[in-house]
């Protein structure tokens, strides 16, 4: 298969999709081994950033879709009533900021470091698809685990996780602090028992 024929099929799927595609599906419509398919598609973004046409490719960690430019909002909007925009708290802000990088979370650690309740904020922020479960911790209790979604990534304008800020250049807390800030909020947690409770 010629190369602009693959371009013309991943074209067709990504605009039919509507949302990312992972790389793996891609490659299996077009039967063609992941690596040359991401240069493919790589030289596709490129055509099209060069261009500058009303579409273009973004990445979305191993996967791709299509979408508009932002600078041509406005006029897409004109199609149908603007949605009202919901922009972020600043606790909603911060909490996101946790996830992104602690991640994976659980609420009772996000909850520690803010130093306040967080059951609203959280569920909020799943509610938006910016956060997701992914799993739960191997504690007693095994409390939930929160990670962000591709989603978050599209928002931030982001490939993958990799592209955030060095946390380091910001934070003072290094990552052995965290994990002793872990722990004592799992033995905080743990419940007690009596000595005559356990003979």
């Amino acid at each position: 298969m010629e190369i602009n024929q693959i371009q013309a099929i991943i074209e067709s799927v990504l605009f039919a999709a509507g949302d990312a595609v992972e790389i793996e599906k891609l490659a299996d419509i077009v039967d063609v081994d992941k690596k040359s398919l991401k240069e493919i598609i790589k030289k596709m973004m490129d055509a099209y950033n060069y261009e500058h046409r009303g579409i273009h490719i973004i990445q979305l960690e191993d996967a791709y879709q299509m979408c508009t430019r932002g600078e041509y909002a406005p006029y897409v909007s004109r199609l149908a009533e603007p949605r009202r925009k919901q922009n972020l708290s600043n606790a909603a802000m911060e909490v996101l900021s946790i996830i992104a990088y602690k991640q994976p979370v659980t609420r009772t650690t996000i909850e520690h470091i803010r130093g306040v309740n967080c059951d609203y904020i959280v569920n909020r922020l799943v509610e938006r698809n910016l956060i997701e479960e992914v799993g739960r911790l191997d504690v007693p209790g095994r409390p939930l685990l929160f990670g962000t979604t591709r989603e978050f990534l599209r928002c931030f304008g982001l490939s993958s996780l990799d592209e955030l800020p060095d946390f380091d250049s910001f934070a003072q807390n290094n990552d052995e602090k965290n994990e002793q800030l872990e722990m004592e909020i799992i033995q905080e947690n743990l419940p007690v028992f009596d000595k005559d409770e356990l003979s």
